[in-house]
């Protein structure tokens, strides 16, 4: 084995292990920033004995025992081990943890990184670093922000976690601190999901497989687990030979992933009828992917859950989408009148997606000149530079109504 290929596997193992590592280290020290620092010093380790003596048997089991080994040498040395000897007794009686201890203590990690006393960056900074194993300067690249900004939210979130001495624990008010955990996940999937990173997506997957197997109980976890599998199944289909994103409508379904798809499906068949924003949303994503042809799709039912989705989040993108399905199941006419509603909605006011789907609607109805000037608009507010190409070349290719 080669040197680069060694420290590919070592990466690999890395990638796997570390969250492991950090969840049961943190259960010995009670800190999350010293846990990961013990995890990384294995690392160190590894990176400089593996070369020479060989990559164990069970890597695994080897960073853990090195680990929990320098955690020892830490508390005795700052004068805690008397104090802690019984319960690292306890935890070094066998090499590493039973299943469900590891299940518990990845459980208490995941809702210490996206605690609510931490921002919605921060959440998503740790989370990604402590549960995803990437570097600060993979997610700096990721999020498109200068690596020193990632480092210092990761710096301070784990102060600020110290210095609140948050317990290592699932909290008793689990319902109330899961939306938080499932927020961060979704916005780590829908970074990478606008911006055509998999790797982003992929590590969002991982992490919402994890917990719903940490939480079986829990229809919204499963609500999420399904919407992300389903949106994932359609990567190969969203852009073009030329990198150009293509309409959901227009996609070839053939390129469409459906194992990811009954992966999906069953996910959604484990959260049940819960009336629930993943769930209902996961919903109309089922819709979509049941229907082997653009025209096959169940508009009638997407605008139905639509409306459900609505009265459970009383949220204004919710109902602008609503408008889009109620234009495709009972005419472009009817969908522009809840379209236009929203125009003077103050949170939708630079919301890109408002002017593209009144110019689609306009279009439709033969407003010509209108839908090219609201398509101009929505290409001038969003940030997605494919998502602009995508809006301009519609607005070029509306014929002018004087010719």
């Amino acid at each position: 084995m080669t040197a680069a290929d060694l420290h590919r596997t070592i990466d690999a193992v890395w990638r796997i292990e570390s969250a492991k590592l950090i969840a049961a280290l943190t259960r010995i020290v009670r800190d999350v920033g010293v846990a990961e620092d013990l995890a990384q010093d294995a690392l160190v380790a590894a990176l400089q004995q593996w070369p020479e003596e060989g990559i164990p048997d069970r890597p695994g089991a080897w960073l853990m025992a090195t680990a929990k080994h320098r955690a020892i040498d830490l508390l005795r040395r700052h004068a805690l081990f008397e104090r802690k000897q019984d319960q690292i007794a306890r935890e070094m009686a066998v090499q590493f943890e039973e299943p469900e201890e590891i299940a518990d203590d990845l459980l208490r990690l995941i809702f210490i990184a996206c605690h609510p006393i931490l921002s919605t960056e921060a959440r998503v900074a740790l989370t990604l670093r402590l549960l995803g194993g990437l570097t600060t300067d993979e997610i700096a690249r990721a999020f498109l922000v200068p690596e020193p900004t990632i480092a210092q939210r990761i710096v301070r979130a784990k102060r600020a976690l110290s210095e609140a001495e948050v317990p290592f624990e699932v909290p008793s008010d689990l319902e109330a601190r899961l939306a938080s955990v499932l927020e961060v996940i979704y916005l780590i999937f829908n970074e990478g999901y606008s911006t055509i990173r998999t790797d982003l997506c992929e590590e969002a997957l991982r992490l919402v497989r994890i917990l719903a197997e940490l939480t079986p109980d829990e229809p919204e976890v499963h609500g999420l687990a399904a919407l992300m599998e389903i949106q994932s199944s359609r990567f190969a289909a969203r852009v073009d030979a030329s990198g150009e994103f293509v309409l959901l409508l227009d996609q070839d379904r053939a390129k469409w992933n459906y194992v990811l798809i009954t992966r999906g499906l069953a996910a959604l068949e484990r959260a049940g009828d819960a009336r629930t924003p993943y769930v209902l949303q996961a919903a109309i994503a089922a819709c979509h992917a049941r229907a082997h042809t653009a025209a096959e799709t169940d508009w009638a039912r997407i605008a139905s859950l639509y409306e459900t989705l609505v009265e459970v989040t009383q949220s204004p993108v919710v109902e602008l989408n609503r408008a889009v399905a109620v234009g495709m199941a009972h005419g472009p006419a009817a969908g522009l009148e809840i379209a236009d509603a929203l125009t003077d909605e103050p949170s939708l006011r630079n919301y890109h997606h408002l002017p593209a789907v009144r110019a689609d609607l306009l279009a439709k109805l033969g407003r010509t000149d209108e839908a090219r000037e609201e398509f101009e608009r929505a290409a001038a507010l969003t940030r997605n530079e494919r998502e602009r190409d995508l809006l301009l070349k519609r607005a070029y290719s509306i014929p002018s109504s004087s010719t």
